[in-house]
């Protein structure tokens, strides 16, 4: 495919001990756009150059990565626009929620809105390039799949079912190259003035199925949830109406 790719990487936690790795959907990312660029692929990361885990991207073949020097606590999201706007490229692969910071997954919004380019969730293939448009694959809950034609340049976000990456190798990671830009820091005011936890998943309720054969389980566990204890609110006043928003977000535990 003729297209210029950049992909976007981050320093990765192990999910164990915590120490920085590589990212494992920016190793997709990068892993894809290896797929779709071949030695044409530009990874781009904004941090400290120094940070050891980059290199294991570098590992998967890649001669040079280019780094927008940050200190810690800055902004990448002006640096990565304003980079972006003027790299000439036509497709952007990332992952589509950090591993370390603040790890809200807002980054790819913000800089698609910022860019002015379509923003694809859940990038599980891009298919063909044909002019000005690609036809890619997203990937839907239940392993399904969306075949969708999105414009040039476009800015995606990569699933967790796209092609798995390849191991990094010691030796291309040490002779790879880490080019380092300048570029102006911003302060991240929000990130500062915040307090980061661990986040912590909620339970999710568990069905009872009430099924005598093999195949009548695997029908009632993979069957589509509908819902049925919906109630139609019509023509009830405002005072009303928030009463009963207000029971149903008690009853599920959003509010106390």
């Amino acid at each position: 495919m003729n297209a210029k790719v950049i992909s976007l990487v981050s320093i990765g936690a192990h999910p164990t001990s915590g120490r920085p790795r590589r990212a494992e959907q920016d190793a997709r990312a990068v892993e894809l756009g290896l797929q779709l660029a071949g030695d044409g692929l530009q990874v781009l990361h904004a941090g400290d150059i120094a940070e050891p885990a980059l290199r294991a991207y570098l590992g998967m073949g890649l001669e040079q990565m280019h780094v927008l020097e940050q200190p810690a606590g800055a902004d990448a999201l002006p640096a990565l626009t304003d980079y972006l706007r003027g790299a000439g490229a036509q497709v952007v692969l990332t992952g589509s929620q950090a591993e370390t910071g603040e790890g809200s997954g807002m980054l790819p919004f913000l800089l698609a809105e910022g860019l002015g380019w379509p923003l694809v969730v859940g990038l599980a293939q891009v298919e063909s390039i044909d002019g000005g448009s690609a036809l890619v694959l997203q990937a839907l809950p239940r392993g399904q799949r969306r075949r969708l034609k999105v414009r040039l340049p476009f800015l995606a976000t990569v699933d967790n079912a796209a092609p798995k990456p390849r191991q990094s190798a010691y030796g291309p990671a040490r002779r790879g190259v880490l080019q380092p830009e300048d570029v102006e820091v911003v302060d991240d005011g929000l990130l500062a003035a915040a307090t980061l936890q661990p986040a912590k998943p909620r339970p999710k309720r568990l069905k009872v199925i009430k099924a005598k054969s093999g195949a009548d389980r695997m029908k009632a566990a993979t069957a589509k949830a509908s819902g049925g204890g919906g109630q139609v609110l019509k023509g009830v006043s405002a005072q009303a109406g928030a009463e009963a928003i207000l029971k149903l977000l008690i009853e599920e535990g959003v509010v106390r």
